[in-house]
């Protein structure tokens, strides 16, 4: 009775023991602490899971694979059996090295990939880093990694710079879903600063054309963002995480707050995020051009407009602004096979002023008295489904199906004018993706799938009589409009060996726009516009991996931007003096891309990679003199105007270099660089050449790293490059407002470096500090075109709490 007893309870304990040892513990080697999001993938069986904030996953879904890859930024990737793991008590511990070569990115395809399967240059930002550097934006963020420049017109702004592309030349993506709408613009945009850099899981950019993928607009390169995913119990009782964070800075007088919590049982799981952030109007650098300097500004007193002089030139006003964000995510998980997910994303400004055009003066005085854009709002709703399940079609399906709302509006006033105007502009978006991938064997996959996407556009225009109250109908910025799109893609990879890997794709894309236009107070010889038209983009890529310590990749690409609204119904002021009005005869253009990208560690104490890229576009969309009616000239806003329309009328290229080192030094210490020359050129419509606008003069980052079981030090520097007034583009040498002059009086932009510390010390398990001193020698200085100056000198203080 007691030997049955025995046997009995040894069952129970091996049953107990085979249940826990499902669940894998990652650990870092050094510091025993537990590592969150270390991606663990499969390919026989197919499975992918990453840790949760505990450093545990659930590998039951791995069981009896050979080889199980785990991956985390900062980290040596670890591959070995199931077996193996079982061994160690499936607990694994992995090494520090930022010398890395691999890691699991998802922006190539939509799919989770290592990164050495793909021909292309991707990055990632991690949230480690995102928490160091303590950015304030999502546009920010992006300028954390050293590659992507930033531009900003004001304060509540960001507009991204790629390998000499911006605005709608460049595709965004949140959770896999086209964030791009008919109104994106060729002026600079600031829709990045909606998304929440406290919510992102990760992010990633794509260097190149990705038309393949992800269609229209994705020429310069993409910029995917996935944000923070719900995480399941591992165990009976459920799982309660969350993080708080509370920051201050001094330039802004920023006071920012932030909330999640996660809420998970084995089967359901959700998470809520809650931001809200304050920011004071910015106080540049007291060091470098009086050019910048902000003497005055305007006020409305006793209801008449009075220029003020402003008793602290070093103060940028208007630039003050307020922001909150939202997200809820709900995931269901029947089964192994099925995976559900809903997620609810909110995103509002306050107004802001825009701050490049309150610096335009007319005959000796301020241009405007009010120039802001109104709060700028954007709201998705977003399904996702996937399902794992090996058949003759597919072993893995994944489904996206979101709904986005945009709302944004302009305000403007002339000097001692009465009349303000308004512009509203909301967009409907609405997205279906199915996506499919397909194993054939251990070398040959296929990816493929389709893309629909439809754009409802409503645009008003009001004028308002500040004096009197009264409020009139006005001219629109845009016609009420729809633009759709429908892409099929296939994309295939093929591993000739362990060593060498060929990819190629193919998308067919259709797209068309209806818009119909008002001639009430603008003579339109035309009442709407139809286009219907298609393109075809492709993609043709190697990987070649002599070593474990070197990779040599290249790509060729076409890519292409299906015109917009923005491009063919809008109009609006560009310049003083010129009025850009609509042109429904486009076509799209089309962009042919080169690039080829090495990397090598030497030692294991050296990283080298360097990116070698060139590309053409042909019938370029730019700004050219136009006739309406056959006037050259019209009168907009009270000023005679010269008439232009955005044409198929160029082409351009854009060559450069992008290249980086990373060194590392015993007992923690570190030093890495990025830099970054591009060169752009541009036809005019006499046929000379000019500079391309959003190739930046070349810049870097440098930094200088110290890590311990606690405490994370960087020291590093931000740097540009001078652009003298012959290299400036042609339609920047009109913007003297904006640049600083030189000894001629032309507009040039000088360049700029800055000194920056930043320090993070983790206090004990639940809690951490972290602080920085930015531009420690309170340089002022503008980064190229941008119509704000960059920060003072500026001490941040931040609190972060976990649990």
């Amino acid at each position: 009775m007691i030997k049955r007893r025995i046997c009995i309870l040894w069952v129970l304990m091996l049953c107990a023991i085979a249940g826990w040892t499902q669940i894998l513990t990652v650990q870092d080697e050094d510091t025993g602490e537990p590592l969150e999001l270390v991606s663990i993938s499969s390919d026989a069986p197919k499975a992918f899971t990453s840790t949760d904030n505990l450093g545990q996953a659930d590998i039951s879904d791995f069981e009896g694979g050979d080889l199980i890859q785990l991956s985390l930024l900062g980290y040596l990737p670890y591959s070995g059996s199931y077996e193996d793991m079982e061994a160690n008590a499936f607990t694994v511990l992995l090494k520090s090295s930022f010398l890395k070569m691999d890691e699991i990115v998802v922006s190539a395809s939509r799919w989770r990939q290592s990164s050495r399967d793909i021909p292309a240059k991707v990055i990632s930002v991690t949230p480690g880093e995102v928490a160091l550097q303590n950015v304030q934006t999502a546009a920010d963020l992006l300028g954390v990694s050293g590659k992507v420049f930033i531009q900003k017109s004001q304060q509540g702004g960001g507009s991204p710079m790629i390998r000499g592309f911006a605005t709608n030349r460049l595709l965004y993506a949140v959770d896999g879903i086209r964030m791009n709408t008919a109104i994106f613009r060729g002026g600079n945009i600031q829709n990045v600063i909606s998304l929440d850099p406290f919510a992102m899981e990760q992010t990633e950019v794509f260097f190149g054309p990705g038309s393949v993928i992800y269609g229209s607009d994705a020429i310069g390169g993409v910029m995917s963002f996935k944000t923070l995913t719900p995480q399941f119990s591992l165990m009976d009782k459920p799982l309660v995480t969350g993080k708080s964070v509370f920051r201050t800075a001094s330039a802004n007088n920023e006071r920012t707050g932030h909330f999640h919590i996660n809420l998970g049982w084995k089967k359901w799981s959700l998470i809520t995020s809650i931001s809200a952030s304050d920011y004071d109007h910015l106080r540049m650098g007291n060091v470098g051009p009086e050019d910048y300097l902000k003497t005055y500004f305007v006020q409305r007193q006793d209801s008449i407009d009075v220029v003020v002089d402003n008793e602290d030139p070093l103060v940028q006003n208007p630039s003050a602004y307020a922001q909150m964000n939202m997200m809820q995510k709900v995931r269901y998980r029947p089964n192994d096979q099925w995976d559900l997910q809903y997620g609810f994303h909110y995103s509002e400004t306050t107004p802001y002023g825009r701050y490049d055009r309150h610096l335009r003066v007319r005959d000796g005085l301020p241009r405007y008295a009010e120039w802001y854009y109104g709060p700028q709002k954007w709201m998705m709703n977003n399904l996702s489904i996937s399902h794992l399940y090996e058949n003759t079609f597919y072993d893995e399906f994944f489904i996206r199906i979101a709904q986005q709302s945009f709302e944004e509006s302009r305000i403007n006033r002339s000097l001692h004018e009465s009349e303000r105007s308004r512009r509203i502009e909301e967009v409907e978006a609405y997205s279906v993706n199915f996506d499919l991938l397909k194993r054939f064997g251990k070398r040959n996959t296929l990816y493929y799938g389709m893309e629909y996407v439809f754009n409802d556009v409503h645009s008003k225009g009001l004028e308002e009589n500040v004096e009197t109250g009264e409020m009139k109908t006005g001219p629109s910025r845009y016609p009420n409009s729809n633009w759709r799109s429908l892409g099929f893609y296939v994309n295939d990879q093929f591993k000739i060996s362990e060593s060498f890997m060929l990819q190629a794709g193919v998308r067919f894309n259709q797209f068309g726009l209806k818009a119909d236009f008002d001639s009430e107070f603008y003579p339109f010889p035309f009442k709407t516009a139809d286009i219907n038209s298609g393109s075809v983009s492709g993609s043709f890529g190697m990987v070649y991996r002599p070593t474990e310590t070197m990779v040599i990749s290249s790509n060729l690409a076409r890519g292409f931007r299906a015109p917009n609204v923005d491009d063919v119904g809008k109009i609006f002021d560009s310049e003083p003096g010129a009025v850009v009005v609509p042109n429904p005869d486009l076509k799209p253009e089309i962009a042919y891309n080169w690039d080829i990208n090495a990397a090598r560690i030497f030692g294991n104490r050296v990283k080298i990679d360097l990116s070698l890229y060139y590309t053409l576009l042909e019938n370029a969309l730019v700004r050219r003199d136009f006739n309406l009616n056959g006037q050259d000239i019209i009168l907009y806003d009270g000023v005679l105007s010269k008439v232009q329309a955005i044409q198929n009328a160029a082409k351009a290229r854009v060559y450069g270099i992008q290249t980086g080192i990373e060194i590392k030094f015993p007992k923690g210490l570190g030093l890495s660089s990025d830099f970054n020359i591009q060169v752009g050129e541009e036809e005019l419509d006499d046929g000379t050449l000019s500079p391309s606008r959003h190739a930046a003069p070349w810049f870097g980052t440098t930094r200088l790293t110290y890590t311990t079981e606690k405490l994370n030090l960087q020291f590093y520097s931000n740097y540009q490059g001078t652009r003298a007034y012959d290299d400036m583009p042609f339609e920047e040498k009109g913007k003297t407002e904006i640049y600083a002059a030189d000894e001629n009086g032309n507009p040039y932009a000088p360049g700029w470096i800055t000194l920056n510390f930043k320090a993070m010390y983790q206090i004990s398990e639940h809690f951490s500090l972290s602080s920085g001193l930015e531009n420690i020698t309170n340089r002022r200085y503008r980064p190229y075109s941008s119509g704000i100056s960059a920060a003072g000198r500026n001490f941040i203080l931040s609190l972060t709490a976990k649990f």
